[in-house]
C-alpha cells in the first residue's frame, strides 16, 4: 500500500470500530493515501488545516472533482485526524468554504426512460441482470441495494422487499411488483442450489453485517441469510477472513444494462428517445417519475426511494414527462 502501512492499518481498524461499511473503509484509506502523496509523502502528524485546505483546493480546481467527491475526501481526512491521529483539525470554517467553491447551482433533471423504452431495454437483458434492473424499475431500489438483498428480505406473502442498512444506514420496506414474483422465486431457487453445493463442499457461510455477526453468528450458514444474487465463485472476505460468496459485481450489471441501451439505440427502426447518459440508475429515476405521475404522494415516494430529505425530490417534480408512463409491463 505504499508509504506508512501501519497508518493505513490504523485507519482500517478505526473504520471497523466505528462500524463504517467496507466500501467506506476502502474509500477512506484511498483518500488518506492521496492526501499523503499530494504533500510529498509527509506524515499527517506533520500536516495541518492549511495543508488539508490545499489538498481540497487541488481536488476542486485542478482535478475538477464533483462536490460529493470532495466531501468524501474531507470526511476521510477529518476521520483520520479525529480517530487515528487523535488531533482534531480544529476550526473547519475555511475547509467548508473550500468545499463550497466546487459546488454547482445547476440542478440537472434526472434522466428517465419512457415506459416503452424501459420495457425494451429490459427485454434485451438476460437474467439475473433483467431481474435486477426490473427491481430498480418497479421498486425504486439502488443497484447496490438490489445486489445486497438476502433471501429473508423477500416477503412473497406480503408482497414486500425489506432494504437493510440502505443509504445513511436506514432500513425501509418497498412494494414487490407482481411481475417480479416468478423471476424472484426462480432466482432464489438457483441461489439455494448454489448454497447447497457450497455446504456440501464445506463452505456456505455468508458474511453478516456489523453487529449481526456477533448476535446471529450461527445463522451465517442458514439459507435465509444468503444473498439472492450470489457471485459465480467463492472468495475470501477481507474483513472476516471467511470464504464465502459475495454478490454479483456491480460492474457486470452496469455493463449489461449499458450494452442493452446501446443495442436499442442502434436498432434501425428505433423511434424512441433514450438519453445517451442512461444507465442502471435511470430505472430508479423512472420509478420515481412514474410514481409521481400516477398520483402517488411525494412523501410516500421519498420513503420508497430511501431519501432522508424531501428536497431530494425536487428534481423529480420539475422533470418533463417522457412519452407515455405506465407501471412496469414485463420483467
Amino acid at each position: 500500500m505504499g508509504h506508512y502501512p501501519r497508518l493505513f492499518d490504523q485507519v482500517r481498524s478505526a473504520t471497523r470500530e466505528h462500524r463504517l461499511s467496507y466500501r467506506a473503509e476502502q474509500a477512506y484509506v484511498m483518500w488518506v493515501q492521496q492526501f499523503i502523496h499530494f504533500h510529498d509523502c509527509a506524515h499527517p502528524q506533520d500536516l495541518g488545516p492549511l495543508d488539508v485546505e490545499a489538498f481540497l483546493s487541488h481536488l476542486a480546481l485542478d482535478r475538477n472533482v464533483a462536490p460529493s467527491t470532495q466531501s468524501q475526501a474531507l470526511s476521510a481526512i477529518v476521520f483520520l485526524y479525529t480517530y487515528v491521529q487523535l488531533s482534531p483539525l480544529g476550526n473547519l470554517d475555511d475547509l467548508t468554504k473550500v468545499k463550497a467553491t466546487s459546488t454547482t447551482n445547476k440542478q440537472r433533471n434526472p434522466v428517465t426512460f419512457s415506459a416503452d423504452d424501459a420495457t425494451t431495454v429490459l427485454s434485451l437483458l438476460k437474467n439475473p441482470y433483467r431481474l435486477i434492473a426490473s427491481l430498480m424499475y418497479s421498486s425504486g431500489l439502488r443497484l447496490v441495494e438490489a445486489l445486497r438483498l438476502r433471501v429473508k428480505d423477500i416477503d412473497f406473502h406480503k408482497g414486500t422487499i425489506t432494504i437493510r442498512d440502505g443509504k445513511c444506514g436506514k432500513d425501509r420496506v418497498v412494494p414487490l411488483s407482481d411481475s417480479a414474483l416468478l423471476p424472484l422465486k426462480k432466482q432464489i431457487g438457483l441461489a439455494r442450489c448454489i448454497h447447497d453445493e457450497d455446504l456440501a463442499d464445506g463452505y456456505g457461510r455468508t458474511v453478516l453485517p456489523n453487529s449481526l455477526a456477533r448476535k446471529y453468528g450461527l445463522a451465517s450458514s442458514e439459507f435465509g441469510w444468503q444473498l439472492v444474487f450470489p457471485s459465480g465463485s467463492r472468495s475470501l472476505e477481507a474483513r472476516s477472513g471467511v470464504v464465502s460468496r459475495y454478490h454479483l459485481p456491480e460492474q457486470s450489471v452496469q455493463r449489461a444494462v449499458r450494452s442493452a441501451i446501446i443495442e436499442v439505440c442502434n436498432q434501425s427502426d428505433y423511434r424512441g428517445n433514450i438519453d445517451k447518459q442512461a444507465s442502471c440508475h435511470t430505472f430508479r429515476h423512472t420509478f420515481a417519475i412514474q410514481s409521481l405521475q400516477r398520483g402517488v404522494d411525494i412523501h410516500t415516494v421519498k420513503e420508497q426511494l430511501g431519501h432522508s430529505d424531501i428536497s431530494a425530490m425536487h428534481a423529480y417534480t420539475h422533470s418533463t414527462p417522457n412519452n407515455d408512463t405506465h407501471p412496469l409491463k414485463t420483467a
